[in-house]
């Protein structure tokens, strides 16, 4: 062989190693930053990235893969899809309008409007809808399309970022998120609009900033279409096929990479391959099998990017078995035709596994953050070239890392495997029907019309964070942490009493995350102190990592409930997180099966309920916020996962009496497909959000006639804005022509940890306020 292939991530991390991003954008947002501090710290970021990739030989290094916020936002703010409630008018687009589009803004809005108000740069607005990104916990802001929509060139961000990066010594490969996705992640507010159809008026906007970047120097560019993974109707094909076709009309010399990512290509391969691009990335990790068929069928000329490193996950490869499954399409198509990148972005997972100091040394041999991929994918891409024996030390490693892993002790627990392996079908089902007993459960509660309640959680202050960094220091003993949480507790009941709601949680003061404290509280998982990823905008998780078999070892949430419950007569709800929550926000071991996975987790919760029926509480939550989330791509395989979820769901929450009312909680989610699933879980009330969405997603429930309770939400708690009662009651309105009055709950959209106490008492207020006032209508 007589070079070596070409290494190319497809986009990195965008946080900064510290989260320096977060902090540089919560402070902008407070208003003791300027927006030249912003930019600057944004700048800075950018540069170490690059630098980092560098140095690290990666050889095609992504420029635009980087965002203040999202990277589908900064696409609606490149072709002009912005709405005329944000009050652009043309022109460049003011930081404060991108900012209203992500997150709202506050500000004077008409009275009683459910829709959009004209503000003048985004005054007073609310945020676009926010939903997942693909089956990820990222979250993207969805695109909204009018009928009469033009797009513009409204921003040079690409051209930018490319010329930031060339001009200190990077030839970047500029990454734009292709015009077909971005249309098929955008929705209209007027019904029956196929955002495809304006594929016509977008593609020009495209071209336009193609040409610049090829003015500027880009010899490739990197267009992302992850759609092409989907289930796709013959008009996608045919939009794909004429969107490229325009643009190797208009740039003939302009070599595209086609990035794929999260599946297979399967039924759209024909497609993929029909495409004038110079090359195609595939997600190997996901979809393995793929690649047998694709070098086969690809043109001789076409460049095949070959995603071998996982980029969703956190585990190192082993490198020796990837060489050998590579090394047939490498000697066939040539080095000069082939580059070797991670299956997609690196936004999916932390950045540098040498800051965990803390990790078990075993586990830690077994993992591999965004900086290390990178060097897997150099050892990879020099092995595949011919020159193993430079990298042997590193491919022997690999090795000895996975067999290591593989024969483990702390991996399998034989009493865990045995009782998930007895589950019987009769744990699985409630002893009666919904019907029969929301009658025992009203009896017993004796809940006005639209009953009031919140997620869970309340703000997580900066004392409250101050308290737990000085007990996790040592600084702050363990009595006096835990009298500092139990004051705050109290005073959360009291408040909530005050404002009338009639079903009140303890909220959540002693948690540092709905899913990582529960973890740490289950054997087979383990957590970082730097593995921050990108949930959305400044919000950044650490999600724990299961690296074995699941148990509890002893009760988790019993004793704040008992003292939360002990402080009033109104009924405090337990409050849980899922076992597909915990299973979908965790990293995820990759040699079981997720579904045996889950049904540990399961086995784990449903102990959990169980002691707290057996402790006297009435309400037990348990929170299900990413179940849509962990949906299959492809049709064919939902049922199969929605089997398996349900069943978990249904595991932990079925073993209590019908007096118990069981809650559940799930995030932005399209529940038309799967509302099948969300009736088989049979929980008493679920909460779903619906403020962004203005309780469109009520409608699956409509259409199905779903007969248990449901909490739209009314308070979009992502946004600081503080709803006005007429504005909630006009929500409301909404759902009650979607539902019975006696289905309806009134809660927040989700937990407000996140928000302000200064944010959230009024909204809170208001959204009593509200439910009281539907009441009075009789």
């Amino acid at each position: 062989m007589s070079s070596t292939i070409p290494v190319a991530t497809l986009g990195t991390p965008r946080i900064g190693v510290r989260r320096e991003l977060k902090m540089a954008l919560e402070s902008h947002w407070a208003g003791r930053t300027s927006q030249a501090d912003l930019l600057a710290t944004a700048a800075a970021l950018r540069a170490q990235n690059w630098a980092r990739q560098k140095a690290r030989g990666v050889s095609i290094i992504p420029s635009n893969d980087f965002s203040l916020y999202d990277q589908v936002l900064d696409t609606s703010v490149m072709v002009g899809a912005i709405p005329p409630a944000y009050g652009w008018s043309g022109g460049p687009v003011p930081l404060a309008t991108y900012f209203a589009m992500a997150r709202g803004s506050e500000g004077a809005r008409a009275a009683g409007s459910c829709g959009h108000a004209h503000a003048g740069e985004g005054n007073g607005v609310p945020a676009q809808e926010m939903t997942k990104w693909f089956d990820t916990n990222y979250h993207y802001m969805v695109p909204e399309f009018a009928p009469d929509q033009r797009f513009t060139l409204a921003s040079l961000k690409a051209l930018e970022e490319y010329r930031e990066a060339k001009a200190l010594g990077y030839q970047t490969r500029p990454v734009l998120l292709g015009p077909v996705t971005f249309l098929k992640l955008g929705k209209s507010k007027t019904p029956g609009l196929d955002p495809l159809l304006l594929l016509g008026n977008l593609l020009p906007i495209y071209t336009d900033m193609l040409r610049r970047l090829v003015a500027n120097g880009a010899e490739w560019v990197q267009m992302d279409e992850p759609c092409l993974v989907l289930d796709l109707d013959e008009a996608t094909r045919d939009a794909l096929r004429r969107a490229y076709a325009a643009f190797a009309r208009a740039l003939p010399h302009l070599k595209i990479m086609l990035t794929t990512y999260f599946g297979a290509l399967d039924d759209n391969l024909d497609t993929a391959l029909s495409l004038p691009v110079a090359g195609l990335h595939l997600d190997l990790a996901r979809a393995p099998e793929q690649l047998e068929t694709v070098a086969v069928r690809a043109p001789r000329g076409l460049v095949l990017s070959l995603g071998a490193i996982d980029g969703r996950n956190i585990w190192r490869a082993n490198l020796p078995g990837l060489v050998e499954r590579l090394k047939a399409i490498v000697s066939r198509r040539g080095t000069d035709h082939i580059q070797i990148a991670p299956s997609c972005s690196l936004l999916h997972v932390p950045i540098d596994l040498e800051l965990e100091g803390d990790l078990d040394r075993d586990l830690k041999s077994w993992l591999s953050f965004s900086l290390q991929k990178m060097d897997e994918l150099g050892v990879l891409a020099s092995a595949l070239s011919g020159e193993g024996h430079k990298v042997k030390a590193a491919l022997d490693a690999s090795a000895a890392a996975a067999a290591a892993r593989r024969a483990s002790p702390k991996v399998h627990d034989a009493a865990v495997e045995a009782r998930a392996a007895a589950v019987s079908p009769a744990m699985t089902h409630r002893l009666s029907p919904f019907v029969q007993r929301a009658q025992t459960q009203k009896q017993r509660f004796g809940l006005p019309l639209f009953p009031t309640t919140t997620i869970g959680s309340f703000p997580q202050t900066a004392e409250v964070r101050h308290a737990r960094s000085a007990h996790a220091k040592g600084t702050l003993s363990e009595e006096a942490y835990g009298q500092f949480l139990r004051e705050e507790t109290a005073r959360a009941v009291r408040w909530q009493e005050e404002i009338g709601l009639d079903v009140l949680v303890h909220g959540e003061f002693e948690r540092n995350d709905m899913v990582q404290y529960f973890a740490e509280q289950l054997s087979g998982f383990a957590f970082t102190r730097h593995g921050w990823v990108q949930s959305y905008g400044s919000r950044c998780v650490r999600p724990p990592i299961i690296f074995g078999d699941v148990s509890r070892p002893r009760p988790m949430t019993v004793e704040w409930w008992r003292y939360a419950q002990s402080l009033t007569s109104k009924p405090v709800k337990g409050m849980l997180t899922g076992p597909v929550t915990i299973l979908n926000w965790s990293f995820v071991r990759d040699d079981i099966a997720r579904s045996a996975t889950c049904r540990q987790i399961a086995l784990a919760i449903r102990d959990e309920v169980q002691d707290l029926e057996a402790a006297g509480a009435a309400m037990i939550q348990i929170d299900e916020a990413a179940l849509r989330e962990g949906l299959p791509l492809r049709r064919r395989a939902w049922r199969a996962y929605l089997d398996w979820a349900v069943e978990g769901f249904r595991l932990c929450s079925c073993g209590v009496r019908d007096e118990t009312q069981i809650h559940t909680h799930m995030c932005y989610s399209e529940f038309n497909d799967i509302i099948n699933a969300i009736a088989a879980m049979d929980a008493d009330v679920i909460s779903i959000e619906t403020s962004r969405s203005k309780m469109e997603l009520l409608d699956a429930f409509r259409s199905y006639k779903y007969p248990n309770e449901i909490g739209p939400g009314v308070y979009d708690i992502h946004s600081p804005r503080i709803p006005a009662v007429p504005e909630m009651t006009d929500l409301l309105g909404l759902a009650r022509r979607r539902l019975d009055d006696g289905q309806i709950w009134v809660n927040p959209d989700c937990g407000l940890k996140t928000r302000k106490w200064e944010e959230v008492r009024p909204a809170l207020v208001n959204m009593v306020a509200a439910a009281r006032a539907l009441r009075a209508e009789g």
